[in-house]
């Protein structure tokens, strides 16, 4: 399902359009909301967080609109895009399903990949399903293995359908949940990242721009073993891959790390962000030069 419209998104350094993409998912039930920037550049497939959605990618898509065509889903729902009635399709498998559907709507095929926390585990799955299509993958923050002590940070504020009076208390909400992951941001910082984050509902009222229901999947953090994903590491076989780690992350930890450098058989690359927790926006300098000398040299 293609409903294609150009837009305008918040003004950014003049990257502003891009056309709205309207797909049917995988399951053949939900209409699924991608941003597609376009451009004569090979293909980026850009995956969000667990709570995030498109507009998370903004300030990446500043520096790289201009040299790929950046594809930015929005997961279900999430944004845009419709919410599941089933709360247990929201899991990284469905939503791998999903960005094959989006990339089959596009006639796309071997995007690289870069996916920010649950996005990065999107990537994980999608390259279990098909191996070595992916020519470079990117991983915010985000490994095969999961610090309890950020999963239980995520399972005590995600749902919950809480609602604010105004964009300044949304904002406040924004900054009392991430704060310690981004030291240094200040007032606007929290406003804009409000703006990206949160939707106006048709009472007034400002609310995440998520399903609270995507909350049920944390139901049972400290209950369960975590599943073992390190196989589906070794799955990505020769793939370039670029982590990116937060210095001051509590969910992908420096002994994590250090393990996918030595399990993976291909080119990898390792950036720490300083200054920064789960997990950094990819626009920071560390984060920003690695990333375009890592697609430059990997995916031309």
């Amino acid at each position: 399902m293609n409903s294609d419209r150009l837009r305008g998104g918040q003004e950014m350094d003049g990257v502003t359009d891009y056309v709205e993409h309207r797909y049917t998912s995988a399951c053949g039930r939900l209409e699924l909301f991608a941003r597609d920037y376009g451009g004569a550049g090979q293909p980026v497939l850009m995956m969000h967080g667990l709570t995030r959605n498109s507009a998370d990618f903004e300030p990446l898509a500043v520096h790289l609109a201009s040299e790929y065509r950046l594809i930015v889903p929005d997961q279900r729902g999430r944004g845009l895009s419709q919410d599941d009635p089933d709360p247990a399709n929201y899991r990284p498998d469905i939503y791998a399903g999903d960005m094959f559907a989006l990339l089959g709507s596009l006639g796309l095929e071997s995007p690289a990949l870069i996916g920010t926390s649950m996005g990065g585990l999107i990537a994980l799955v999608m390259n279990a399903m098909q191996p070595s299509a992916f020519p470079a993958i990117i991983f915010n923050d985000v490994g095969p293995e999961l610090a309890e002590e950020g999963l239980a940070r995520i399972a005590g504020y995600v749902g919950g359908g809480t609602t604010f009076e105004s964009w300044d208390d949304a904002a406040g909400a924004c900054a009392a949940i991430n704060a310690t992951a981004f030291p240094d941001f200040v007032k606007a910082d929290w406003q804009q990242w409000a703006q990206r984050t949160c939707r106006t509902l048709p009472d007034g009222h400002i609310a995440f721009a998520y399903d609270p229901a995507i909350a049920q999947g944390f139901a049972d953090i400290g209950d369960t073993p975590q599943a073992d994903l390190w196989p589906l590491w070794q799955a990505l076989g020769e793939t370039p891959v670029l982590a990116v780690r937060g210095a001051l992350s509590d969910l992908l930890s420096p002994g994590t790390l250090g393990r996918m450098e030595e399990l993976h058989q291909g080119p990898f690359t390792a950036i720490e962000v300083p200054n920064r927790g789960h997990a950094p926006m990819l626009d920071e300098p560390a984060a920003l030069s690695g990333i375009t000398a890592f697609l430059k040299e990997h995916y031309g």
